[in-house]
């Protein structure tokens, strides 16, 4: 499952996620530091379409690294610092 998970992309957006404010336009709705960001702006930043971005994202959902949020018909993604915390001291103590 690891080994899917990782890739420059995934990396990136986790990345970028840590700022969102930063790496982001400003969204209609929701709060990009709170609420998160849409799918359409990681597609965006990625230079791809939002399908290929939903995919990445899905994923890091899947493994724990991100939360959603629904805010009327749009998912908004964040990332979960509790999960990447565990996981990250999973590795350094030798899983």
């Amino acid at each position: 499952m690891l080994r899917t998970s990782v890739s420059a992309r995934r990396l990136d957006i986790l990345e970028w996620l840590k700022d969102p404010a930063a790496h982001f336009p400003e969204q209609r709705q929701g709060d990009p530091v709170e609420d998160g960001v849409s799918a359409d702006a990681v597609a965006a930043k990625l230079c791809v379409p939002r399908k290929v971005a939903e995919t990445h994202l899905s994923l890091l959902v899947a493994i724990g690294a991100l939360r959603t949020k629904r805010i009327r018909r749009r998912t908004y993604y964040r990332r979960d610092e509790v999960r990447i915390a565990e996981v990250a001291r999973m590795f350094e103590k030798g899983w």
